[in-house]
């Protein structure tokens, strides 16, 4: 599994057609026209501050996504699966993409692969780098081997407890019971 970053993704986005965003001058610009009027900029592409910078860019993104034949999952919009044979093998690709990044699952490698197709299309379209292996997402540390892939939160649970119980644990919580009722019936 790698992650790709998408180098400054909100200006890689478009437009709608026809749609006409304006904003104040940045600063370091003239605020005044020679009117004395307040001047505006018109947007031409989508820049980070606009409220719908990241839905232009995922516009942009997810129908190129389907165009090179990923499936959008109905269940999480934001994941993407492809699969292709290629020489009598069967490969697949399964992408998530969070904001300006795309965590890439493939089941093979190297040159003619699928997974090498899919990121020099990507390449070619939109301006990214590879930022290599994941070790992590979404605060879950990510551990791999040749046969197993280990999922783990320690870090995330390690801040929430120095953040939410700077003092340590309360004394109430060291009681000795179990976390259900006595009379619970087991089978």
């Amino acid at each position: 599994m790698r992650r790709w970053d998408f180098v400054a993704a909100y200006l890689q986005g478009e437009l709608e057609p026809g749609e006409v965003v304006y904003c104040h001058p940045p600063p370091g610009y003239e605020t005044l026209g020679q009117d004395g009027k307040p001047r505006v900029c018109r947007v031409i592409k989508p820049i980070y501050g606009m409220a719908q910078a990241g839905r232009r860019w995922q516009r942009s993104l997810f129908p190129w996504l389907t165009s090179w034949g990923f499936k959008q999952s109905h269940s999480d919009p934001c994941v993407f699966t492809c699969e292709r044979t290629i020489d009598s093998v069967t490969q697949s690709l399964v992408i998530g993409c969070y904001v300006d990044d795309l965590f890439v699952l493939y089941s093979t490698e190297g040159p003619g692969s699928l997974y090498s197709s899919f990121t020099t299309a990507l390449s070619e379209r939109w301006n990214v780098e590879d930022e290599g292996p994941v070790s992590d997402l979404l605060n879950v540390d990510i551990t791999t081997d040749a046969d197993c892939i280990l999922l783990k939160q320690e870090k995330y649970i390690k801040h929430l407890v120095d953040t939410y119980l700077p003092d340590g644990v309360p004394a109430s919580f060291h009681k000795n019971h179990a976390p259900a009722a006595d009379d619970l019936p087991l089978r």
